[in-house]
């Protein structure tokens, strides 16, 4: 449902999957909102700013005409398909996959990136909230159940995310599903990243969008803490989002100017992180962290809270530490003695690279995934997958003509 190229998590699984499969010689087919009638989806799309005072109204315009404009591109390119797999990033992009399909040969496999359902994702947005069981809200919920009971597939990137959904749609427990991570494709398998080398090495990194979710007040009070003890730490956050200038009024009032940069977005972040020393995330909550795989790949030892999805990632005490985001003083705690511990610090880091080559290299997860996509039980069967909105996957019998 997004453009191609963006920084959240949903982009990046997307972009790591087109990755891989370019990598192996496989084409790939992203299908978005925007492949279809692109002229005229700039002011359909556009006119949502003049609704942003009624964020309902604002997210159920942008629902509405995203999931049009995705199963008119979906409708063309499926046209001629034949037997495929359309891998759709959510409930509304499976929505339109199922209208746009020529037949049950078109197999429908959705992701289940969100956390309980994505009415719970609108709500408590730093650009404006949906009301909790309000009109919208039920709408969605009520999308959501009428679609994914029929989907052929579910892929759950958590066992977390599998638990928050069958909560309160116990129906998505009789369609075929599975528990597969998200993935990173290592740098050295993909075309080099372009920018700088890193930087001397730095304190603290963290990566995420500047919103109310990731919590990164939070980090700056942590800071203030460990400041309060005798130790300036520095800290990059990469990321943007609707939150900096009040990311930037908390670091002057607290004192942290010269120790707080707010880097924005950047494509090559991959290429900073071996400058830094601990990955740090303040996250209130998590389906999965690509952004936390990103940093194990840099062999950072990781800090972050229990929530969510994150226990499946790392342990207490093996690739980082856990921490308490009720009480910045006992997190700063906890951040400094991983800091000044070098024994814990260079296991730590050991660790999470070891973690990452075993459980989340896209060479270990993306062959378990096409496998559940293409319905099989073979990994090493040959497919194609493209991505976005949507993927194709297709066996390669079939007329490589045909995207």
């Amino acid at each position: 449902m997004l453009r191609a190229e963006g920084t959240t998590g949903v982009q990046t699984h997307v972009r790591e999957l087109r990755r891989f499969l370019e990598a192996t010689g496989s084409p790939v087919t992203l299908v978005t909102p925007f492949s279809w009638g692109r002229m005229l989806a700039y002011p359909v799309f556009g006119f949502r700013v003049v609704l942003k005072r009624n964020p309902a109204l604002s997210v159920a315009w942008y629902r509405r005409w995203h999931e049009a404009f995705l199963r008119k591109a979906l409708a063309r390119h499926l046209a001629g398909a034949g037997d495929c797999v359309i891998y759709a990033q959510g409930p509304l992009e499976a929505r339109a996959a199922l209208h746009a399909r020529s037949g049950p040969h078109q197999r429908i496999v959705m992701a289940v990136h969100y956390r309980i359902s994505q009415a719970d994702e609108w709500c408590n947005t730093a650009s404006g909230s949906i009301k909790r069981d309000g009109i919208v809200f039920r709408g969605i919920r009520r999308a959501e159940r009428a679609t994914i009971p029929r989907v052929d597939g579910i892929v759950y990137v958590s066992d977390w995310a599998r638990q928050a959904l069958l909560t309160w749609l116990t129906e998505a427990a009789a369609v075929p599903s599975a528990v597969i991570g998200n993935f990173i494709m290592p740098l050295d398998q993909a075309a080099p990243a372009p920018g700088q080398r890193p930087e001397p090495r730095r304190d603290l990194v963290s990566t995420g969008g500047l919103d109310i979710a990731k919590n990164h007040r939070f980090l700056l009070e942590v800071l203030a803490e460990a400041a309060k003890r005798g130790r300036s730490l520095t800290l990059d956050v990469y990321g943007e989002g609707p939150l900096r200038r009040d990311l930037q009024e908390k670091a002057r009032s607290l004192g942290l100017e010269g120790q707080v940069r707010l880097r924005g977005f950047r494509p090559d972040v991959r290429d900073f992180l071996p400058g830094y020393r601990v990955y740090v995330h303040p996250s209130y909550t998590e389906t999965s962290s690509l952004a936390i795989m990103e940093a194990m790949y840099a062999g950072l030892p990781i800090v972050a809270a229990p929530v969510g999805g994150l226990p499946e990632l790392l342990d207490d005490g093996v690739e980082g530490r856990f921490w308490d985001l009720g009480d910045p003083a006992r997190a700063a705690a906890t951040l400094l003695e991983l800091l000044d511990d070098e024994e814990e610090w260079h296991a730590a880091s050991r660790a999470a690279r070891e973690r990452f080559t075993r459980e989340f290299d896209a060479a270990v997860v993306v062959p378990r995934l096409g496998s559940f996509l293409r319905g099989t039980t073979d990994p090493d069967a040959a497919w194609l997958i493209p991505a976005g909105s949507a993927c194709f996957a297709r066996p390669f019998a079939i007329d490589p003509r045909v995207r």
